[in-house]
């Protein structure tokens, strides 16, 4: 039997619980298609912003299969972000699917397409979907993420501006910091080669030389032919490293190696980020390891 402070007791901790849930349902639900995205969304959206990745750390958004319960994501949320550029083959019909109201915001709108060179087989209709490589177009991505939220909900356009404001400068400190990362390398050591064709956008903003065996989708066939072509630049070129990509199958990397003599530098991040806790918990941490691996190797 309850007494009079059980029962007060009781009584807060139901009102608390209301409380939390007011709280909880009063956040602007966002579903992000990968981590890169996710994380960008937090940054501009704060608190007042619970995000969700379908992808999750070190996924593979080429490859990803959706499943019953991504469905029922998409129908909570109010508001629904993807990359675009056919990188999410399967997002259109996902949220058919789900009947999803969600306004959708497509975070490369406004970004100069990059097109896809060579004969490799892919997914994503001849253009380079990795956009956010370029710390620039990241700066495209953040601002077409704050007008996604303000539109969703027009009560938090003060801070949703703010923290994009705010950010937006971290972005150009970003861009300046791989600018002057890149200047240390020799010129003629600024090449490398990847798994898959992921850093196209950021070896044109940055001046780095790259190849890649299998085209801008790891789901693309790599042939005997491939790794051939490829080898043979290396040999020809001297490409001084190739670089694994947390993605990816480390095999087809070993095999180049092995047959060039090229060093295998550290691992890069391409399409995904790590866990919170790893090397490349944000897409600011993705940016800076990824420079990191690439001046130890190259400088």
């Amino acid at each position: 039997m309850f007494n009079r402070r059980g029962l007060l007791l009781a009584g807060g901790a139901i009102a608390l619980s209301a409380g939390l849930a007011r709280a909880q349902s009063a956040r602007l639900f966002v579903v992000a298609t990968f981590t890169i995205l996710a994380d960008l969304v937090r940054q501009v959206g704060g608190e007042g912003v619970e995000v969700s990745s379908l992808v999750g750390p070190n996924g593979d958004v080429h490859a990803y299969a959706p499943s019953p319960a991504d469905s029922r994501k998409l129908a909570a949320a109010r508001l629904i972000v993807e990359n675009g550029l056919n990188l999410e083959g399967w997002i259109s019909r996902l949220a058919k699917a789900s009947a999803s109201k969600a306004r959708i915001v497509v975070a490369s709108a406004g970004v100069s397409p990059r097109e896809e060179h060579g004969d490799h087989d892919h997914a994503h209709g001849g253009t380079d979907p990795h956009a956010w490589q370029n710390v620039a177009n990241a700066k495209i991505y953040v601002a077409n993420i704050r007008d996604g939220l303000i539109a969703a909900n027009p009560s938090g356009k003060a801070e949703y501006a703010a923290r994009a404001r705010a950010y937006l400068e971290k972005l150009d400190a970003l861009d300046a910091y791989v600018r002057a990362a890149v200047a240390k390398i020799p010129a003629d050591r600024r090449r490398i080669v990847t798994t898959h064709d992921a850093f196209g956008y950021f070896g044109q903003a940055y001046g780095i030389e790259l190849a890649a065996p299998a085209g801008v989708s790891t789901e693309a066939a790599v042939s005997a032919r491939d790794v051939g072509k490829i080898i043979a630049q290396i040999k020809k070129d001297k490409f001084p490293a190739v670089f694994l990509e947390n993605v990816s199958d480390p095999r087809l990397i070993d095999q180049i190696a092995r047959e060039t003599g090229a060093k295998i530098g550290g691992t890069l991040y391409s399409d995904s980020l790590s866990g919170p806790d790893g090397a490349a918990g944000t897409y600011i941490d993705m940016v800076r390891h990824n420079i990191s691996e690439l001046t130890k190797a190259l400088a």
